[in-house]
């Protein structure tokens, strides 16, 4: 019997997925307690909620004083996640830097010129509410997101800077929408990135529709997540993408592949992997396992057992070729067509999820959506709770200061 030291309390689950486990809608259910397909379902209803509290806080304020010299959005997992939103849908254009910060404080260089957005969905986060107190402190501009009556937003009313009250949604990688949301209004209220209406709405839709799609009641063959998360079963993922764009959304798939379904994954840029990682497919994870496979042998036969690279590609042709850039979208296409090519040459399994919509947050979501259900039917189909994740409590915990430390 576990103990709760030995490292095994709380496991559950089982070593090899169970396709079966995601045709059962009232079982699949009882599989997720926390609700964490519920609340990946209103990703769209996020968008408009946030939007709509983010448009009740004084935001005007943040333009008084002109356009900054440089913004800072501070926040961790998650909320991290949107400082790179903000940077890819603000484009190279974006008029002053836009820097992700995911430690504690602020970098040293920021002062009365500069903005920071703390964010933090549970309005606690320590790297959060170091931001916060550093930009008071220095005289910087500050916006705080995060839960309502949280010490955040106590700061934030001590500093007399605007704060929007989003709900929390447990765990915050559930909240993704509700926070990059009012992060980006944030930085248009600075001029600093377009996103009118429209693309708000849009996004929305978009999310609302795939959400339809991926529905826990859609069978395997017209669910594009389970057929995602059935793909992946027993791999190593390889998530790459083509963009910066497709790359946010990449690391966002590995972080929920990560927490969701508890597997290892790889994720980066595709120009990055052309350096180097792009290696793997040679290795004994790549090439060489595949061609020791039986092409005969049924997919399922417990001897080959082996565990083998899926790589995962995320496309994004880009909105406007004329558009100034990093790289040239012709350059990204070759590259990610190369790069299939690869795959398939060395027998590497590859899936390509290629971004649609109008403007680049809708081209973000449209990467984000199915991936985000993918990785919680994955931890389904193990038989693993997607929202429970015990090792996480432990980490807090074991990390916590104890009374002698005090």
């Amino acid at each position: 019997m576990a103990s709760p030291d030995d490292g095994t309390a709380g496991l559950t689950g089982r070593r090899v997925a169970d396709e079966s486990l995601l045709e059962d809608e009232k079982a699949m259910l009882g599989n997720d307690p926390g609700g964490m397909l519920r609340a990946t379902a209103s990703a769209g209803a996020q968008v408009r909620e946030s939007a709509a509290l983010a448009a009740e806080a004084n935001l005007s304020v943040l333009a008084d004083e002109g356009r900054p010299r440089a913004v800072v959005v501070a926040g961790i997992g998650t909320a991290g996640l949107t400082g790179n939103i903000l940077a890819t849908v603000a484009g190279p254009r974006c008029p002053v830097p836009v820097i992700g910060h995911r430690s504690a404080g602020v970098p040293g260089w920021v002062g009365a010129a500069d903005v920071v957005i703390a964010v933090s969905a549970s309005g606690r986060s320590p790297e959060a509410l170091a931001a916060a107190d550093a930009a008071a402190r220095r005289g910087a501009r500050l916006v705080a997101i995060g839960n309502p009556d949280s010490e955040l937003q106590a700061m934030a009313e001590r500093a007399r800077s605007p704060f929007i009250p989003v709900p929390r949604r447990a765990p915050a990688r559930a909240s993704l929408w509700g926070l990059a949301v009012p992060v980006l209004l944030a930085a248009r209220s600075l001029g600093l990135v377009n996103v009118n209406e429209a693309d708000l709405a849009e996004t929305a839709a978009r999310l609302d529709a795939d959400a339809e799609r991926c529905r826990p009641g859609a069978e395997s063959f017209v669910n594009p997540a389970k057929s995602l998360a059935l793909d992946l079963a027993g791999s190593v993922p390889i998530v790459w993408g083509s963009s910066p764009l497709a790359t946010v959304a990449a690391r966002r798939f590995a972080d929920t592949l990560a927490a969701n379904a508890r597997y290892p994954v790889m994720a980066g840029a595709l120009g990055e992997a052309g350096r180097g990682r792009v290696g793997l497919l040679d290795g004994p994870f790549g090439g060489l396992a595949e061609s020791s496979r039986d092409i005969f042998a049924d997919p399922g036969d417990d001897e080959d057992l082996s565990t083998r690279l899926r790589l995962v590609v995320m496309r994004d042709g880009g909105l406007n070729p004329q558009d100034d850039a990093d790289e040239p979208v012709a350059v990204e296409e070759r590259r990610a067509d190369a790069v299939q090519v690869l795959a398939e040459r060395r027998g590497v399994r590859c899936d390509v999820v290629t971004a649609e919509g109008g403007s680049a947050l809708e081209r973000l979501a449209s990467l984000v959506a199915v991936p985000d259900f993918a990785s919680i039917y994955l931890a389904l189909a193990h038989g693993l709770d997607p929202m429970a994740v015990p090792a996480i409590n432990e980490m807090k915990e074991l990390s916590a200061p104890t009374r002698d430390g005090l």
